[in-house]
């Protein structure tokens, strides 16, 4: 992985976070980061998979908060804006797609070469009870399903396509 998406992926991380936080407790804090930033890192990495897939991304620029923002209600204050401009809405979108399903998750790693730069990505992919309690509102399909439907079809697009590349080379 590239890391040259290392804002998007912060960026994008923390504008998760915000819109569906964590249980109370420092521990469960860590657990929903843990779990926002490894959908977010597998969702960056399927949506940018080349070099030059990230440098058009940063030639162009990632999309923002705006739409996101509206379809979670989320308000923002004008000086938390900064930060925002490196939220990517796809990657967000797909990673809240691997959240709420980790059944999607697992396909999505193995669908991609890149499985072993993302790392292990166990509380995505199998969230023990604690990861699951500590990110209820995170992991919650119903409440993110308004973000997960922007690019879901794109997601299942890639990932059906990824997987029958899969079956063709095995047959």
């Amino acid at each position: 992985m590239s890391t040259d998406l290392a804002s998007v992926i912060a960026a994008s991380t923390r504008w998760l976070l915000a819109a569906f936080p964590a249980s109370a407790g420092a521990l469960s804090r860590a657990l929903a980061e843990a779990q926002a930033r490894q959908a977010v890192t597998l969702a960056a990495v399927l949506r940018y998979p080349t070099d030059m897939d990230v440098q058009l991304l940063h030639l162009l620029g990632p999309s923002g908060t705006t739409r996101l923002d509206w379809a979670s209600g989320c308000d923002r204050r004008p000086e938390d804006v900064t930060w925002q401009t490196w939220v990517d809405e796809a990657v967000v979108s797909w990673a809240a797609c691997l959240l709420a399903d980790p059944a999607l998750a697992r396909t999505a790693l193995t669908a991609t070469e890149h499985h072993t730069e993302v790392g292990g990505l166990e509380r995505l992919t199998n969230p023990s009870g604690r990861d699951a309690e500590a990110a209820a509102l995170l992991r919650h399909p119903d409440l993110l399903e308004d973000i997960a439907a922007l690019h879901r079809p794109q997601l299942v697009e890639l990932l059906n396509v990824e997987a029958s590349r899969g079956r063709d080379a095995a047959a």
